[in-house]
């Protein structure tokens, strides 16, 4: 019985143990995200671009008023400052067509999905880096930046996605 306990608590560490020492590089990447703020872009599985906050900001940059919605509280307005991500993806040169679907992943593992459709209407789904004119700042900074991703007709702010590193088409 002893012997059985051991082997059980050896396989255990051994599994912890290569899970990660495999999973230290996507730290490392995610680290880098967060402090080089840049989010990459992929379609069809693969990076197409990465766009960094300095070339954010020289987009169409705007203000839209949001309501953040956070569980057991009532609704917070908030004006965020950010560029229309459907604007990034035309800047970046990233090709829409034959997609239906927009994966946003954030450096905690959280992930959100939403339809292109909805990715493409005007003035709803915003790639943001301030909040009522301060920057978002990191997780570690106790924001939820240095980028995110809002969707200003969600009522319920459900979908957003905070620290977000990584959005992918398919």
């Amino acid at each position: 019985m002893k012997k059985t306990v051991w082997i059980v608590v050896a396989v255990l560490v051994l599994v912890v143990g290569v899970t990660a020492y495999m999973n230290r590089g996507d730290l490392a990447a995610k680290r880098e995200s967060q402090q080089h703020a840049y989010v990459i872009i992929k379609s069809g599985g693969s990076e197409t671009v990465r766009i960094d906050l300095e070339k954010l900001k020289q987009m169409n940059v705007v203000d839209v008023e949001a309501n953040l919605k956070r569980s057991g509280k009532p609704a917070e307005k908030h004006v965020y400052t950010g560029v229309l991500l459907k604007e990034v993806l035309e800047e970046a040169g990233v090709d829409t067509a034959g997609k239906d679907t927009v994966i946003m992943k954030a450096v905690d593992g959280y992930t959100s999905a939403i339809g292109m459709e909805e990715t493409l209407q005007d003035g709803n789904v915003y790639l943001v880096f301030k909040i009522d004119g301060e920057p978002l700042g990191t997780k570690e900074e106790g924001g939820s930046g240095p980028l995110q991703v809002i969707i200003a007709k969600d009522p319920f702010s459900q979908r957003w996605c905070k620290f977000v590193m990584e959005i992918e088409l398919q």
